[in-house]
């Protein structure tokens, strides 16, 4: 499929998704992409799609970013995930350690130049993964942040160069902890403690009540997003 049947495809299928359940577009996707993998940050919304996929199409392959800075929690919550539904995630690292990175930026980077150290923890082991796909699967919500608010059920991706879907861009974070619940999924415990959105440790700190629920990330910067998803 080139890219004009691509664009093509996408529009067809955009209207009919902005009332379809995430479900139906997962598995639509799976069946017209084979070629499909599925972004996980274990947060909220992506233990949900990790539970919906394995009804849905199990063998759709799942990985993640390990940044080397994430979380004893989240680390946690991945292996128990993984024990939990019998699944292995590929786990895609940088292209160098957070001691080689030291020694070439300096220390703690992500104090002195965040977007740097997303980019080389992040972006580019990102760009690496999805270039073996045709399309990816991720957990984003159009009320995380103002950057997602226009973000489409499905969308080609100019950024990375693939189809894209977000089928829970429609939920409300109610919906999500709604799904949890009736599901008995596994989820972080972060979450208990007033973390929202949990990203690196070094960048990510509790929110507080009345602030926005993205406040917690890169809070002593004006940067809102890692950089893997356009505004």
């Amino acid at each position: 499929m080139n890219l004009l049947e691509k664009e093509a495809l996408i529009q067809e299928r955009a209207v009919h998704f902005e009332t379809a359940p995430p479900e139906e577009i997962m598995a639509w996707a799976a069946e017209t992409f084979p070629n499909l993998t599925f972004a996980c940050s274990f947060g909220a919304e992506d233990v949900v799609i990790v539970d919906m996929l394995q009804k849905i199409s199990p063998s759709t392959d799942i990985f993640y970013l390990d940044t080397d800075f994430h979380f004893d929690e989240t680390y946690e919550t991945r292996d128990r995930i993984a024990s939990n539904y019998n699944l292995e995630f590929n786990r895609v690292s940088p292209q160098i350690t957070p001691e080689e990175q030291a020694e070439q930026y300096g220390p703690e980077l992500w104090k002195t130049s965040p977007n740097t150290c997303c980019n080389i923890r992040k972006v580019e082991p990102l760009t690496q993964i999805l270039s073996k796909y045709d399309a990816w699967i991720t957990g984003i919500r159009r009320d995380q942040a103002p950057t997602r608010a226009n973000a489409k059920l499905i969308e080609y991706d100019t950024k990375f160069g693939l189809v894209k879907f977000n089928p829970l861009a429609a939920w409300t974070s109610e919906d999500v902890w709604n799904y949890i619940k009736a599901n008995n999924i596994i989820y972080n415990p972060l979450h208990d403690q007033h973390y929202p959105s949990i990203g690196c440790k070094y960048c990510t700190r509790p929110v507080m009540e009345g602030e926005d629920p993205r406040a917690g990330r890169w809070s002593n910067s004006e940067k809102i997003e890692c950089g893997l998803h356009q505004g």
